[in-house]
């Protein structure tokens, strides 16, 4: 099944149980997110609001909710997008295996994208900004936001849709300082290529025009977010992955999808700025107030019957976490190519996905001596924390396999194996006054903190606890401690105040440990606000631990010591304490969750989703 557009895969999914219509009006402002974030949590369908309040549009979320839905939705473009992706990654492949590859050749000659006659395509009006459903999905949020745009731009310098880029970069509709339909906040990351195109057309001193397309056939949302082999367009990977082309046409000199749903086109100028968010992120707080560029609009459209897509982000697993799954299918392979001797990396998505890093790497450097300790997974580690989207992580935990098989995505048994074999006094290596994730308020400033590097490698030094120590139940000032897994305790402390008086504290604590003897078994002791949360669950641990510390404030050890501007320590702990600059957690309205329970009631449409 390929899609000409979005109705159809609404019309496909619903007639094989995937979709859910809901006929009564719901409020844009929090309902509908609301809804979404419990069906995604109950493992629901695809929701089409019928009647969006204040608009006469429809609505769609939860497409990509699971990854099943997904791979149901490209099941018929689905291994072809793989084979081409993997020549790009690898030609030499063809010729290896060229019965397996004989169709990529056809499925990318229909993949290219295809100029339709100029103007704006049939069917489409001309409509307002105010038009559009003004989806509001948290209470912090700074306005209606579009949060599954397809951001169309094109390099000033080499003008063309082969050189072009597509990302999904947040688009504020309302709120702030934006003059009411007539412009928007484009909200974009470091190292993303729309700003490689912006600088250049600073440099040109003209205005950058931007098309935002919204909905379409699902494979240009999933295009906007690929991390694809160099020589890839995401243009070109939209038609290979929809099974059809990318048609465009140009009006006013912007792009124009002739099969997206929506079109907002504009132009952002040099040096023009302003406040955009708060919004709701996917670490699981509210990105704050920042200046970002603002699009000055031009045109607005909407296609006869258009649907408008919307996710939620929050504090994951949430839909977003279907994409990742998505993307680590199709394109799991470049990163081994692209970095000799990687075997795996996964950014752990219950972490908020760029904090935490785990990678799995070879130790081919001596073969002729017995391995005993990091060598090329040293090497293999600081590629990862330079390329692309990996860079921004805070946190790698790297080793190589030896004696057993190992998986990233087994977080307790890959923590394990690490923290068995880690050598503190040699193995961890920082990072500092470096660029981190936009959206982590918990370094020094925006896109400013610290990495750091746990590898680990050879035999076994150690075991790990199961139960917590006693030592740590006569600690003053710190207790309640309890087990998060092997080798790692949650302990709880005081509210942290700044980091002068965190630094006295941790002093104090580390040499109280010290003074009680080696604690070969606690490799690793978290502190934090609230002991019972961090260990209730894994991924409480995940997300708390490594959102709410930057590794080169907040790392401390127990008989630690500088030497050769080396540090190194007996037992690391991390200080993952809420700091009065980090941003305010994501926490659902108490009111609207009681308003959404009609949906969700005993004979409603929604009611078979009750928990």
């Amino acid at each position: 099944m390929t899609y000409r557009n979005l109705e159809e895969c609404i019309i496909d999914l619903e007639k094989h149980g995937h979709l859910i219509r809901i006929h009564e009006e719901v409020d844009p402002l929090l309902e509908m997110a609301a809804i979404h974030l419990k069906v995604y949590e109950a493992g629901g369908p695809a929701l089409l609001f019928e009647n969006v309040k204040g608009s006469k549009y429809r609505a769609v979320s939860n497409l990509f909710g699971t990854i099943e839905r997904s791979k149901f939705i490209f099941r018929d473009t689905w291994d072809s997008s793989q084979n081409v992706i993997a020549l790009r990654n690898d030609p030499m492949k063809a010729l290896k295996q060229p019965f397996k590859y004989i169709g990529t050749g056809l499925a990318a000659r229909k993949a290219l994208p295809l100029k339709t006659l100029g103007g704006v395509p049939a069917g489409f009006e001309e409509i307002q900004i105010s038009d559009l459903p003004q989806i509001k999905h948290w209470q912090g949020d700074g306005g209606a936001f579009v949060t599954l745009p397809q951001v169309y731009s094109e390099d000033p310098d080499k003008p063309g849709i082969m050189n072009s880029n597509l990302g999904m970069y947040r688009i504020q509709l309302s709120g702030n300082e934006y003059e009411v339909n007539k412009e928007v906040g484009v909200h974009y990351q470091i190292h993303r290529g729309i700003g490689i195109h912006q600088s250049q057309a600073n440099k040109r001193g003209e205005p950058l025009k931007v098309s935002c397309f919204i909905g379409g056939p699902p494979a240009h949302t999933l295009s906007a977010v690929m991390p694809l082999p160099e020589g890839l367009s995401e243009m070109t990977f939209a038609g290979l992955l929809a099974g059809r082309h990318f048609r465009y046409s140009y009006v006013d000199g912007f792009c124009i999808s002739a099969d997206a749903d929506f079109v907002i086109t504009g132009e952002i100028h040099p040096g023009e700025t302003k406040p955009e968010g708060p919004f709701g992120d996917h670490l699981g707080y509210y990105s704050l107030v920042h200046p970002f560029p603002v699009m000055k609009v031009h045109k607005v459209y909407a296609k006869k019957g258009a649907i408008f897509p919307f996710t939620v982000v929050g504090r994951p697993p949430q839909e977003d976490t279907a994409f990742g799954e998505l993307i680590h299918e199709l394109t799991g392979g470049a990163v081994k190519q692209e970095i000799p001797g990687v075997k795996e990396v996964h950014a752990v998505d219950a972490s908020g996905v760029h904090p935490l890093l785990f990678a799995i790497g070879s130790e081919r450097y001596t073969p002729y001596q017995q391995l005993k300790q990091p060598a090329e997974i040293l090497t293999i580690a600081n590629r990862i924390l330079g390329t692309g989207q990996l860079s921004l992580a805070k946190y790698l935990f790297i080793t190589a396999e030896e004696d057993r098989a190992i998986s990233t995505h087994n977080v307790v048994d890959f923590l394990t194996y690490i923290l068995e074999r880690i050598d503190f006094h040699r193995d961890i290596h920082f990072q500092t006054n470096t660029t981190i994730d936009t959206l982590d308020y918990s370094g020094t400033g925006m896109n400013s903190g610290s990495k750091v590097i746990f590898a680990a490698v050879g035999e076994q030094k150690r075991s790990l606890c199961t139960e917590v120590p006693e030592v740590l139940s006569r600690l003053q000032g710190f207790g309640e401690a309890r087990m998060v897994m092997p080798g790692i305790v949650a302990l709880q402390g005081p509210a942290f105040i700044n980091y002068k008086e965190a630094q006295q504290q941790l002093r104090s604590l580390c040499d109280a440990i010290e003074e009680q003897g080696p604690l070969p078994t606690l490799p690793m002791i978290i502190l934090c606000d609230d002991s019972e949360f961090m260990s209730g669950t894994l991924n409480n641990f995940l997300w708390a631990t490594f959102t709410r510390s930057n590794p080169s404030h907040d790392i401390y050890g127990v008989n630690s010591v500088v030497e050769n501007k080396h540090w190194s320590c007996d037992n690391v702990i991390i200080d993952a304490r809420t700091k009065p600059h980090q941003a305010p957690p994501l926490i659902p309205d108490p009111e609207v969750e009681r308003h959404i329970e009609r949906l969700f009631a005993k004979g409603a449409i929604l009611g078979s989703l009750r928990k």
